[in-house]
């Protein structure tokens, strides 16, 4: 099913998604990678706040091309989310409720998501082009020094991506092999 919703997410939002549904998110999510991720996690471990909140938000995890004349931002697809499962949990516990990636995650991460009623979406790989179109405006707010790893705090408009596993725990790449298989 299709849905369009608004991100900051809202616990109303969250629970009426289910593992397979298309959903097209406007309004600001963030962008971090394995480097932003470190930082932040040795600067938990400091007792640090982060530089940004994780409550209600979302973190996709990418790091665009530069971007092209008049636009806010190049190539915006999406990067492989395992890298960042030891990470997530914490994270996840901290207030974040939805992440964007490609890929499979660990079964820490889904018992994070079903515990915090968090979601994970999945961005098409390979579709970095197509959907920076979605992306109206990109401003770097932490880790400039990581150049593209940098946290960047985008505004989405309609940006595509597809429920992978809900807050109850139903995960798409589970289900849909089931399915294949029955």
């Amino acid at each position: 099913m299709d849905k369009r919703i608004k991100a900051p997410l809202t616990d109303e939002t969250i629970n009426d998604l289910k593992a397979g549904d298309y959903v097209y998110i406007s309004g600001t999510i963030y962008t971090a990678r394995d480097a932003a991720h470190l930082r932040m996690d040795e600067a938990l471990g400091r007792n640090e706040e982060l530089p940004i909140s994780m409550r209600q938000n979302i973190i996709y995890y990418m790091g665009p091309s530069p971007a092209r004349e008049g636009r806010p931002i190049g190539s915006a697809g999406p990067t492989t989310a395992s890298r960042m499962d030891k990470y997530a949990p914490k994270l996840l516990d901290l207030g974040l409720r939805g992440m964007i990636g490609k890929g499979k995650r660990n079964q820490n991460v889904k018992d994070a998501i079903v515990r915090n009623k968090a979601v994970y979406f999945a961005a098409i790989g390979g579709a970095g082009a197509l959907l920076s179109k979605s992306i109206t405006a990109s401003e770097v707010v932490a880790y400039d020094d990581l150049g593209t790893e940098a946290i960047r705090k985008l505004e989405v408009k309609d940006f595509p991506a597809i429920v992978v596993i809900d807050s109850k725990g139903n995960d798409l790449y589970e289900t849909s092999v089931k399915e294949i298989i029955d």
